[in-house]
Formats: structure tokens, sequence, C-alpha cells
């Protein structure tokens, strides 16, 4: 079943690619061409698609930017669909449109489904959408942590479960050892910082401050220090609003608004107006007599003790030296004592947390231990399975005689403490458990296992790799696979294998291959060839279809180097009628 098909991309200033359209099909398409036309233009393209890093040295020359556009159809429900939706992105009639452009300057953008979105959410995407693989992906195969990625991978649940419990485990194991090194290593500093936490605690019990205290203090030493003033004030407002007993004849405020009262409530029936003023008066005769009498009060009330002004100020200087030290007042310094009293009972509690931290780091090593355990008889189980398959596909590639294998080995730990106990044995662990795991290539009878890196030819890994992708098809498909040369080095008898074979691949998903093999493109449903104008850009009629006698052709030269040559012709036909016959 085919859960998406890439159906075109559209790319412009691209290398040597000025403006083309590659169109594809839901089966086996085959892109060729003359060396530097440009086919692994297709290959950055759909990298570029998929979240790939953006180099402007790919702007072709004189272009302001590289645009490629691609049309991807998926069915309702998938998950790349769903994804994309989420992010704002609109289906058009069950097709996903991508874009992204990379300017001459560096700067790159994205666009899905008509909506801008990060290039992260494109990366995101492509695991669902697309294999990709090319001559860096064999390298990448080569190292032994991307092999025992790819072997779990293949094994599913029976790893992917234990290994994220593992993972969960061997994080906070990472996190306990790390607190219980630093309070053991640390313990002379942890009781100097507890020992001035106390010295602070002590100093501000002693003074025993209360929150705001510096405030209202500050305010009572101003009205202390001014008493005098403040009396003699208050006395000569009281008498200007009341009057003063001892000067009959003084004139007062009291007085003069009351008489004004008492001549407009004599006249007040006989205009409203003046009516309203009169109101007011006498509302200003209350608001005098209240302040007066205030007035009177603050006066009695005023104490002007120099002993209590001598007590507030020392009681000032005892909080500021505390506001010196811990905060720049006293809520700040009744914070810190706070804290600093949680601090120390965190540093008085260490004995308590080191045992506690010991049992817990011992408690987790027994837990990877048995974890580990496990995603190793899970990784053996699945490494003899996988290699099976794989020992399989190559027989069908021309590699009859070849054997694959999986060697999965601990190493010794250097000591118990950077250790974990399995199979008796302490061993070092990491991340992903105990095992190293390499994948051994015996290519015939007789010759000894050895690692793929140093036992086998170009050419035999480029089949390693497409057995590899063919076996993880029938347990984690992806719609559409895209090999960039993968049979590269391979020749003959071997090439007509690959291509059977991805003809045979293609009947699950899309299968796009950039290849120089005619005995690889005859086995294509669909051959395009990228070819350069005279100028040496692919224009839009640059990519064309062949079919018929055109197809003949380009598989003559790539035979012959020569497109009318009568013998490279007959091998062409040869081919093409081979691949129908296994269609």
């Amino acid at each position: 079943m085919v859960w998406g098909v890439l159906e075109e991309m559209r790319i412009r200033s691209l290398g040597v690619i000025d403006d083309a359209v590659v169109e594809l099909s839901p089966g086996f398409t085959a892109v060729t061409g003359e060396t530097g036309a440009g086919k692994t233009m297709v290959v950055t393209s759909l990298g570029l698609l998929l979240g790939g890093r953006a180099d402007p040295a790919l702007v072709r020359i004189g272009a302001g930017s590289a645009v490629v556009e691609g049309r991807i159809t998926l069915p309702p429900g998938a998950a790349a669909a769903v994804r994309a939706q989420e992010a704002g992105a609109e289906l058009d009639e069950g097709a996903l449109l991508v874009t992204r452009t990379v300017s001459a300057e560096g700067r790159s953008r994205a666009h899905l489904g008509g909506r801008s979105v990060p290039v992260g959410l494109l990366a995101e995407l492509a695991d669902e959408l697309v294999a990709v693989h090319g001559q860096t992906d064999q390298q990448g195969l080569l190292k032994p942590a991307r092999q025992r990625g790819a072997l779990d991978r293949y094994a599913g649940e029976a790893v992917s479960g234990p290994l994220a419990a593992y993972g969960e485990a061997y994080r906070r194991l990472r996190a306990v050892t790390t607190e219980l090194d630093e309070i053991t290593t640390r313990a002379r500093e942890r009781a100097q910082e507890a020992d001035l936490l106390r010295f602070g605690l002590a100093e501000i019990e002693a003074v025993a401050p209360r929150a705001g205290e510096d405030e209202e203090l500050a305010a009572e030493a101003e009205r202390l220090g001014h008493a005098e003033a403040l009396a003699s004030a208050a006395a000569l407002a009281h008498a200007a609003l009341a009057g003063n007993p001892e000067d009959p004849e003084s004139v007062d405020a009291a007085t003069l608004v009351g008489g004004a009262g008492r001549a407009l409530e004599a006249v007040r029936a006989h205009d409203p107006a003046l009516a309203a003023l009169a109101d007011r008066t006498g509302e200003i005769s209350i608001l005098l007599a209240d302040v007066a009498q205030e007035l009177a009060g603050y006066a009695d009330n005023l104490d002007a003790d120099p002993l209590r002004l001598a007590a507030v100020e020392e009681r000032r200087a005892a909080l500021t030296q505390l506001t010196r030290k811990y905060g720049e007042s006293v809520t700040a310094v009744l914070a810190w004592a706070e804290e600093s009293a949680e601090r120390l009972g965190e540093l008085d509690g260490d004995d308590e947390r080191v045992g506690e931290l010991t049992a817990e780091r011992d408690r987790l090593r027994d837990e990877l231990s048995v974890l580990a355990q496990r995603l190793t008889d899970a990784r053996v189980e699945a490494a003899d399975r996988f290699a099976g398959a794989v020992t399989a596909e190559l027989a069908s590639l021309a590699m009859p005689h070849a054997r694959v294998s999986f060697d999965i080995r601990q190493t010794e730990a250097a000591d118990e403490a950077n250790g974990v106990l399995v199979g008796g044995r302490w061993v070092a662990y990491g991340p992903s458990g105990v095992d190293e795991v390499e994948l051994l290539l015996a290519p015939h009878p007789g010759a000894p296992p050895r690692p793929i890196a140093k036992g086998a030819s170009g050419g035999e890994l480029s089949r390693v790799m497409l057995a590899v992708e063919v076996v993880f098809a029938g347990v984690d498909p992806v719609p559409t696979y895209l090999f960039d040369e993968v049979d590269a080095g391979v020749g003959g008898k071997a090439a007509v294998e690959i291509g059977r074979r991805l003809a045979k691949l293609a009947r699950t998903a899309q299968v796009v291959v950039v290849t120089h093999l005619p005995q690889v493109a005859a086995f294509a449903d669909r051959q395009l060839l990228v070819e350069k104008t005279n100028d040496g850009s692919v224009t839009r009629s640059g990519v064309t279809v062949l079919e018929g006698e055109e197809r003949v052709r380009e598989l003559s030269r790539m035979l012959a180097g020569q497109e009318d040559s009568e013998t490279a012709r007959a091998h062409a036909e040869e081919l093409l009628a081979t691949a129908r016959a296994d269609a």
C-alpha cells in the first residue's frame, strides 16, 4: 500500500538548474543523464523540501534565490497530513504543497500548504514521508552507533519499550550521582556556608525585626525630631480657625464664616441661588470646626519626649546594621532569613541526604542492570532475524554466498562504581545500554566476518545498504524512497539484480533512483532524462520523460556512450524486455 506520493517538484535557480519540473510516478522512477547534468540536484531539491541545510552556494549565479516546490499526495488521516494541518497548512485536494526558498545571502524560508512554517517542521515530517539514501548515508551506516540505531529500529517495541525505561532510569541515575558527588566533594564549603547562615540568622533573631518596622520608625523619628515646630504650627493654626482665648479681640475664621452664614440665612428664602450658597457656607463652618478640634487633639497628643527619640534612633541603628548585610529593607532581611533557614535545613540534612541518595543510586543501578539485560536479550534476538533477512536479500542482489551478522558485545567497566552488573560481569554503560553493536559481512564462504567498513567494497556496501532498507520496508515502511547512486561501484549481473530489487520495492512504495547504470534504469516504470542546454543550464525542457525510442536511445548511451550503436540498442531492448518480463 502506498501511503503518499511525491507527484512533482519544480526547481528554480538551483545549481545548474534554471527552471525545471520533475514529474514522478507512483512506482519506480529512474533519473538519468550525463555526468554533471544536474541529476543530483533532484536529491538536493528533495533534501531542501525535507528541511535539509540551506547552502547559499547552491543558488544559481546571478539569481537572488533558489526555490523548490513539491506536491505530495497524502491519504486522509495520514500522520504527516494531521501534523501539517495542526500547523495551519491546507491540503489541496488531498495534496500537500511544500515550498523552500534559499536566498543568495543564506536566508531560508519554508511554506507548507500556503502557511509559513519553521524549517524544523519540514524535517519533522520527513521521517513520515521519505527515506533518502546517498553516499553520505552509506558512510553513516559504517558507524557502530548508527548500526545499533538501525537494529533497535528493526526490533521495534521489543527494544523501544525497555530502552525508554532504561533511558529514564539512566538520566535519573546521572542526576543522583551528580548531586551525591557535589555533597561529598564540597563538604567543607557546605560546612562553611552553614556557619555563615547560622551567624546571620542569630544576628537577625537577636534584633527580632518586624516587617515594615524601619519605615514606621523613620516616620516617628521625623515627628519627634521636629516636635516643637509641629506643636507651634498646630497652636497657631488652631488660633486662626477657632480664636485665641487670651485675646478676646482677635478675629478667627470660625467667627467670620459664622457671620457670613447668618447673613445668608436671613435672606435665603428670596433666592434659590443664594440659598445654595448659604448651605455651602454652613458646610464650611462644620469643616472648620472639625479641623480646629483635630488640631487641638494633635497638640495634646504630640510626644516631645527626648528619651523616646533616643530609643527610636537606637532601634533604627540596629535595623540599619541588618539592612547593610542582608537586604535593602527590613522586609528583604526577613525574606533572606526565611530562605537561609530553608537552605540551612538542607545543609544540616546532608548526612541524611547522602544516605538517601546512596540508597537511590544503588537501586537505580540494580534497575539498570535488569533493563540492560533485557535490552541485550532483545537485541540479540532481533539481530538474528535482521541478519537473516538482510542475508536473504543479498542473495537476490547477486551476493548469494554473502553472510551478514551482528557482533553484540560489552566493555568491562574500569571498576564497579563505573559499571552495572550484567550477566555476572561489571560492564560499562551509557544512555543506550551496555551494548556495542557492529554489523559484520562475510562476502564469500571461508571469509571471516569483518566490519562492513573493512570487509565490503563500494559495490558491496551499496547492496548491503539497499538490502537493509528493503528489510526495513517490511517492518517500518515509508511512502517514498530516494536513492542517490545506491548502485555505485556495481555493474553486470549485480546491477540487474539491484534494478530488479528496486522494482520489487516499488510495488509497495514510491521509489526514485538517481542512477548511471542502464541495468537499473531499465526496471523503472518511468525514466527521466536530465539534459543541459548549450549555455550549461537545465531549463524546463531539460527534464523529460523518456518513452519508446527515446528511452532505448538513452539506455544505449548509458551502455556504450553511443545512442546509435546497433549493439547497444539491441542490449538496451533486451534489458527492457527482461524488466517487463519480471514486472
